[in-house]
């Protein structure tokens, strides 16, 4: 009963006729056509302007860039730091050190 009321697709239909191979084949001959390759919108041999150029101002702008940052992170005419020498004495240790260590080990 249902399939009286179903309507056949024509995918479904299968290919015994000549004219369905002849319309398959300029179909694909439309589609081929459509995705050829058209006019070149690139020029064959590239262009020093927008390959090569662009490249070599990169490189030294980034070169320029490495030396500024050289120049700044070297130590220059500053003095260098003040070094606090400690008093050493062979076995005396101050009266209440290990106050002041368990004081400063809490901050």
């Amino acid at each position: 009963m249902e399939e009286e009321h179903l309507a056949t697709s024509r995918r479904a239909q299968p290919w015994t006729r000549l004219e369905d191979y002849f319309v398959a084949l300029a179909r694909r001959r439309t589609a081929r056509r459509a995705r050829a390759a058209g006019p070149r919108t690139q020029p064959d041999a590239p262009r020093f302007s927008l390959s090569t150029l662009p490249f070599l101002m990169l490189i030294a702008g980034l070169a320029v860039l490495a030396v500024a940052i050289a120049v700044a992170a070297w130590p220059g005419s500053r003095p260098p730091p003040k070094q606090e020498v400690a008093i050493h004495e062979e076995g005396r240790a101050a009266k209440g050190w290990l106050d002041e260590a368990k004081k400063e080990m809490r901050r």
